[in-house]
């Protein structure tokens, strides 16, 4: 009996996956096709959820759907997260394969604002506290988050923001820092290379949310220059690996490729 029961939840939960993804949604028919199972036990279980509304019924197509209350569960369940909570295991372990500090920053308005760092034993002195404010247009962090926007809208706000150089090295041609946050959409991070701050190296990558949109970045930063023209580098490898977690555990699904 208990493990009919456990087969019947276990075959409820396989279909609101399948449901899940066919958002134009399934007949009834297509169902049992997919899961092999007969009509009779695919009606009744889609009964039963239906009855809860985690499933429902498209009555001109005949068509099912996941249903509003899997949408407000799942909605209770991202409401919680907290991104800082979420991230620091992930920031910790970065830390161990980097040895060098780790940071988690969000764009407001037209600058970055660090909301955890966390360092090694022996860090470089950085700039860079929790709740102090970089620019946008000279750390790798900030041309990540400048991936969120069109070029027009991330063009508005470099333009807001200002620009002027921190070193030698800090671009201050808004079309050649468009450059960069084009280059970092394409291969998933972005690069400072001493251009906030002499002898600091950084590498960022972004944290996407449910919605895949980007709401914060991931970046180890200090004298470290191995990954600057090695795309292969472990410490990108690394990098976007701690934002690819972060951004799961923030209920972010890649899509496939």
């Amino acid at each position: 009996m208990a493990d009919s029961a456990l087969q019947t939840v276990d075959r409820a939960l396989a279909i609101l996956e399948l449901l899940a993804d066919h958002p134009e949604g399934l007949r009834l028919v297509d169902i049992a096709a997919a899961m092999s199972l007969n009509k009779v036990t695919v009606h009744r279980l889609l009964a039963t959820l239906l009855a809860r509304d985690f499933v429902e019924k498209r009555e001109d197509s005949g068509r099912y759907l996941p249903g509003l209350r899997l949408v407000e569960i799942s909605s209770r369940r991202l409401n919680s997260l907290e991104l800082k909570t979420e991230a620091q295991p992930w920031l910790r372990r970065l830390v161990g394969l980097a040895g060098q500090p780790v940071h988690l920053a969000i764009l407001d308005q037209n600058e970055i604002v660090y909301i955890e760092k966390i360092e090694t034993v022996h860090s470089l002195r950085m700039y860079s506290q929790i709740g102090k404010r970089s620019p946008v247009y000279c750390t790798a962090l900030g041309k990540v988050l400048l991936g969120a926007f069109t070029d027009p809208e991330a063009a508005a706000i470099l333009q807001r923001a200002g620009i002027h150089a921190y070193t030698p090295m800090t671009l201050t041609d808004p079309q050649l820092i468009l450059d960069e946050v084009r280059e970092a959409r394409r291969c998933g991070y972005a690069l400072d290379r001493q251009e906030h701050e002499p002898g600091v190296f950084c590498a960022a990558a972004p944290v996407h949310d449910y919605r895949g949109q980007i709401i914060a970045a991931v970046s180890t930063a200090g004298s470290r220059q191995d990954f600057l023209n090695d795309p292969a580098s472990p410490l990108i490898g690394w990098l976007l690996e701690t934002a690819a977690a972060v951004s799961r555990r923030m209920g972010y699904v890649e899509p496939e490729k």
